[in-house]
Parts: C-alpha cells; sequence; structure tokens
C-alpha cells in the first residue's frame, strides 16, 4: 500500500512539473492559420517549404487548417475562427479568402499564395511596397489570356468563338482578365464569350450556351475555391461536349482536363513558406514585396485529346513542361 501511495505521489508530481514546461514550449510555437477555398489540408508544397526552412509541424510550427469547402459566403466565418484563435500568421489561398482575412484583422500579418490583381483589389498599395499587413504572391493570370488563346489557337485552327466560363461580372479579378485578354482575341480573329458561373449549379448553362453560340472552343477561368469533386465534374462535362478546351490552373488537368498554362502553383507555395519565415523573424509585410511568378508550366493531357479526336501539332508538344499520357 505504501509502495502504491509513493508511484502515485510521484507521478502527480512529474505530472505538475511537466504541464507548466509543455505549456510554455506550446506559446513559444508560432501558429499559422492557413484559410483555402478548397482542400482537406495544406499544400504540400508549402510544408515542404516549411521543411527546407526548419520549420517542423507539432516541433517549432503549428497550423491551423480551415477550408470553405467551395461553399461561397463561408470565408467571413472562418477567417473570423482564425482571429478569434490568435494566429501569428494567415495564409490565404485565394481571392475571396484575402478579402476576408483582411475584414477580419487589422494585426494578423496576411500571406497571399496566390493573387490575380492585388493593386487592383486594394491588397497592396504597390507589388514593390505593399505598405499594409498583407503580401506574398501574384499569379498574374490576369494578364495570361493572351498566351492561352494562343496555345488553344495553335491545337484548333479553326478557333473562332470561345466561350469564357468564370466568375459573374464585378469580379476585379475576372474584368481584369477579359480587358487584358480582348486585344489578343481581335488579333487572333477570336469572339471571346464571357458566361458567369457561381457554382457547380451553373456548370450546365456553359455548355448550353457553348451550342447557342456556336463555339469551338473553352478558355476556363473557374473561382478559384472549385473543389476537386466538382472540378472533375466540370471536366467530365467538357469532354461530354467534345469542346478544346485551356484551363488556366494545371489542377484541372490532372482531374482529366486538356491543357493548361499558368504559373507553377508548387512554386508559389513554397515560396509563401519563405515569406511565412521572413514575418517570423521579424520582417514587417509593409517591406516585403509582392513576388510575381518565377516559373510558369504548360501541360498537356494526350489522353484527353484522344477522347475529344484531337490531335496536338508536335510543335505545340515539344513545349510543354508536363505530358499526360
Amino acid at each position: 500500500m505504501k509502495n502504491k501511495i509513493i508511484t502515485l505521489t510521484l507521478s502527480i508530481m512529474i505530472l505538475a512539473l511537466s504541464f507548466p514546461a509543455n505549456a510554455q514550449q506550446t506559446g513559444k510555437i508560432p501558429w499559422i492559420g492557413y484559410l483555402a477555398g478548397a482542400g482537406s489540408g495544406p499544400s504540400q508544397a508549402f510544408i515542404q517549404g516549411l521543411r527546407d526552412l526548419g520549420y517542423i509541424e507539432g516541433k517549432n510550427i503549428a497550423i491551423v487548417f480551415r477550408t470553405t469547402e467551395g461553399i461561397s459566403g463561408r470565408d467571413a466565418e472562418i477567417a473570423a475562427e482564425l482571429v478569434y484563435l490568435k494566429v501569428d500568421i494567415i495564409v490565404a489561398d485565394a481571392t475571396g479568402a484575402i478579402v476576408a482575412a483582411k475584414k477580419a484583422t487589422s494585426t494578423i500579418p496576411i500571406i497571399m499564395t496566390d493573387s490575380t490583381d492585388p493593386i487592383g483589389t486594394g491588397f497592396v498599395a504597390s507589388l514593390a511596397r505593399p505598405g499594409g499587413k498583407i503580401t506574398g504572391l501574384t499569379s498574374v493570370s490576369g494578364e495570361l489570356g493572351g498566351k492561352l488563346l494562343e496555345l488553344l489557337k495553335e491545337v484548333v485552327p479553326g478557333l473562332s468563338r470561345v466561350v469564357v466560363p468564370g466568375p459573374q461580372v464585378g469580379s476585379p479579378a475576372t474584368d481584369l482578365f477579359m480587358k487584358e485578354t480582348k486585344i489578343p482575341a481581335r488579333a487572333l480573329k477570336v469572339q471571346l464569350i464571357r458566361v458567369p458561373v457561381r457554382g457547380p449549379e451553373d456548370f450546365e448553362s456553359v455548355f448550353s450556351a457553348a451550342i447557342k453560340e456556336r463555339a469551338n472552343g473553352l478558355l476556363v477561368r473557374l473561382a478559384q475555391r472549385t473543389s476537386a469533386a466538382h472540378r472533375k465534374q466540370f471536366v467530365e462535362l467538357v469532354a461530354k461536349s467534345r469542346l478544346p478546351a485551356i484551363y488556366g490552373a494545371s489542377n484541372y488537368v490532372d482531374a482529366g482536363g486538356l491543357m493548361s498554362y499558368g504559373a507553377d502553383r508548387n512554386a508559389q507555395l513554397q515560396r509563401a513558406a519563405v515569406y511565412v519565415d521572413k514575418i517570423l523573424k521579424g520582417t514587417k509585410p509593409a517591406d516585403l514585396p509582392v513576388e510575381q511568378p518565377m516559373k510558369f508550366e504548360f501541360i498537356v493531357n494526350l489522353t484527353a485529346a484522344k477522347q475529344i479526336g484531337l490531335t496536338i501539332p508536335p510543335n505545340v508538344l515539344v513545349r510543354a513542361n508536363r505530358v499526360i499520357r
């Protein structure tokens, strides 16, 4: 009995001594709030970027992941939750997430992993000197419409009428994209037909419009918050329509789409980890210039091409960074 009492007493003493130490250690670990438009966890490229800088989740850094699950309007709710949890930095991976985080806090630094037009949307004063609590990376995807059209025209020489599904009129990023794409479209003698898409419920309208307008191509610019299941759903509808399509994001090609061209998303996310590191070491977001993409990738899916009876010209194929067979 006496031995049991001694053992119990020692256990309580050890627990009492270790608890404050653990609490103190936890208090020293920075918390990163990761606000996503879709997905089930932080990007592996972002996690790897942190590891490359010596951060190990659960040891010297913690990540609180929250996602809207592709549901419009949830950004504000989960951004407010991250602020309530008093995270040290918020990493936002979509325009809606950045807007919500900006409204939710005036003190917590916010890192953009992908913003089409950070100046036009009012996130930063300039790329060189952001001037506020927001910094990070821009994808410049709003300026890539001409390149996407050129690639699609090379694959479909008779391209003349192209449906552009994307966020509804009033979206600064999409308005910029359409503005920047109109001039190269005229040069290529291609008419652009904009079809607003708020969510999966509008997918069918894209193909109804394509039939009505006698379109022979798609230039896809759907919201960043689109979930993996909805990307797959859209790509399947594209295959069913037998329309050649090009996307601004590689995850659509991974889901079975034909072609994509844009900033290397993994490279962007790894760079976002560098911003986390610099801010944790004391640099103010206002003093960290917004970076433009340093690496772009062109991806072609030959399986998707075969599905719709399309042959990718060799001069196009040879320029691809990745070919899915």
